[in-house]
């Protein structure tokens, strides 16, 4: 017997149609690449996304072709969120920060048809046109008196111009929820890019979720400004779950600079935001040099990356602001965890409370995970015992678009991560490697994202990373590689005597290098890769 309730599809138009019914005149505020500040409302934004839609719609764009966007977080990249998807097309969010070779091999296997781009990529689009030969227009996210005098962009137009042809009159049809809505490619550290491609059905549960007390905990009270980019798993779907919730959404641009970011926390109120790591390492410096604080943004979501537990207690002592620890991957959509204590926790000292959200944390609703052995057995959770991460879920990916699975997904259908975790029996998460960097020395595991926490939390350390580097003894040993903050010192042995009574002793690292800044991927994690080619050939006694 089936139940007796309407079957309405989750579309990702009804998020938007919701936000300008019931949240009409929340604002949406966003920094323009091309300058100045812009300002409408859920509304404004919903009439616009139709115009946008009704453009599609006239230049041919059809159910499941691909729309290309190379742009920052901005109130046009929103639109194009919703009117792409809304008449179901899908959205292809392009990271420029890849080299131009995978920029170049991601377009052409999205076949995207159109390719829509801010200000400050024209010359990168100039550059990839000629090689892109699937782009039929190249769309200017800006004003006519944007465009260039001279250009070989096969269509070249204006955004604005596309739009203010079109009345907005538009219903949004209603369609199947299983239809593809957004398209998002992994960073491609060690091979090709490989895509992902959510649904409606998927990025509609998806926002629900992440929107969860105890997960991200948006409400209408909020204001959210995502300093993930948009190119980056759609902002860890913070453009969803915004309007969803009536929060007012605060958009940086390309100012994602400190000094910038600061100065729109302040100007709008935020109360709550996202990023990586990298963003808060820079944020904490640039707020104690300036001695600032915040007066309205308490807490913010870090992830792509652990979070050391150093920079998330200098944020609580000493700028008020709860730093909330998560995890997922541009295959979980991407939100996977959130390190939210239990009312049992309620009694933890200040450092028994920041040891349990140090962790990735609990499973949010709609995604499970397990640990297994090298035999593919679950292990217990007992906090000790640590192995493959695998996750299940109904927006975690099944398949990549258009490229073979081999290995990512189990014969039982779960997906693995890639990454070394334990669970422990109040059920957070805590990875210790990514399976390809954690150092093995004499038979033992040794974490790498362990040392690394630890040697940041060093008041002369900036950023490290610790790979594994040969030993004729013991196979492999960590080497420690370090950034000084600007205008301290620390030495080699200083830094090898703070590991000391801090962790094993054979965790210790056996040598440190300092050097000027460390590679990064795309999405701002540590790029591992380059530094094993960086000191290829280093080996310890």
């Amino acid at each position: 017997m089936l139940g007796l309730m309407m079957a309405e599809p989750l579309r990702v138009a009804t998020i938007i149609e919701h936000a300008a019914k019931w949240h009409s005149d929340t604002e949406i505020v966003s920094r323009r690449p091309e300058g100045g500040m812009h300002r409408y409302t859920y509304a404004d934004a919903n009439h616009r996304s139709k115009q946008l839609a009704q453009a599609l719609l006239k230049l041919g764009v059809e159910n499941g072709d691909r729309v290309g966007t190379l742009a920052w977080n901005t109130h046009r990249h929103f639109e194009l969120y919703y009117g792409v998807a809304g008449i179901g097309a899908v959205c292809h969010t392009i990271n420029p920060r890849l080299f131009p070779e995978q920029l170049v091999f991601i377009i052409n296997h999205a076949e995207d048809r159109l390719l829509f781009f801010d200000l400050t990529f024209l010359p990168l689009v100039e550059r990839l046109a000629p090689v892109c030969p699937t782009v039929e227009k190249w769309v200017l996210m800006a004003g006519p008196e944007h465009l260039p005098a001279a250009s070989d962009l096969p269509g070249l137009c204006s955004y604005e111009d596309l739009l203010a042809a079109e009345l907005g009159d538009y219903q949004w049809p209603s369609f199947d929820e299983n239809t593809a809505c957004s398209l998002c490619y992994t960073s491609g550290t060690t091979d090709q890019p490989k895509g992902v491609l959510y649904s409606h059905r998927s990025t509609v549960l998806h926002a629900f979720g992440i929107s969860l007390p105890d997960a991200l905990s948006c409400s209408a009270s909020d204001v959210i400004m995502p300093v993930v980019p948009m190119f980056h798993v759609n902002a860890w779907g913070l453009p969803y779950a915004a309007p969803l919730n009536g929060a007012k959404l605060v958009l940086p641009g390309a100012g994602m600079d400190s000094a910038s970011l600061f100065e729109l926390f302040e100007t709008e109120g935020v109360t709550f935001s996202a990023g990586v790591p990298t963003i808060w390492l820079a944020l904490l410096q640039f707020m104690r040099e300036g001695q600032r604080r915040f007066t309205t943004l308490n807490r913010t979501v870090v992830g792509g990356a652990a979070c050391p537990p150093a920079l998330m207690k200098a944020f609580e002592e000493e700028l008020n602001v709860t730093i909330m620890h998560a995890w997922g991957m541009t295959e979980t959509s991407p939100l996977g965890t959130t390190a939210r204590l239990k009312g049992k926790h309620a009694g933890l000292s200040p450092a028994e409370s920041l040891g349990i959200r140090a962790k990735q944390g609990r499973a949010v609703f709609g995604v499970d995970m397990k640990i297994v052995g090298d035999d593919g057995h679950a292990l217990p959770h007992d906090g000790v015992a640590f192995g493959d991460l695998l996750v299940h879920g109904p927006w975690v990916v099944r398949d990549y678009f258009r490229t073979a699975t081999p290995g990512e997904l189990t014969a039982d259908g779960w997906f693995r991560t890639g990454d070394v975790a334990t669970i422990d029996p109040d059920g957070y998460m805590h990875i210790t490697d990514r399976s390809k960097d954690v150092i093995k020395s004499g038979g033992e595991w040794i974490s790498s994202i362990e040392l690394e926490n630890l040697a940041v939390a060093h008041p002369a350390v900036a950023e490290a990373a610790v790979i594994g580097v040969p030993s004729a003894k013991w196979s492999e040993r960590p080497l420690l590689v370090v950034v000084r903050r600007p205008g301290m010192e620390v030495s080699a042995d200083e830094m090898l005597n703070f590991f000391r009574g801090r962790v094993a002793k054979f965790w210790e690292p056996d040598a440190v290098e300092f050097v000027n800044q460390l590679p990064h991927t795309a999405t701002g994690k540590i790029l591992k890769t380059q530094l094993r080619k960086d000191f290829a050939g280093y080996s310890v006694a």
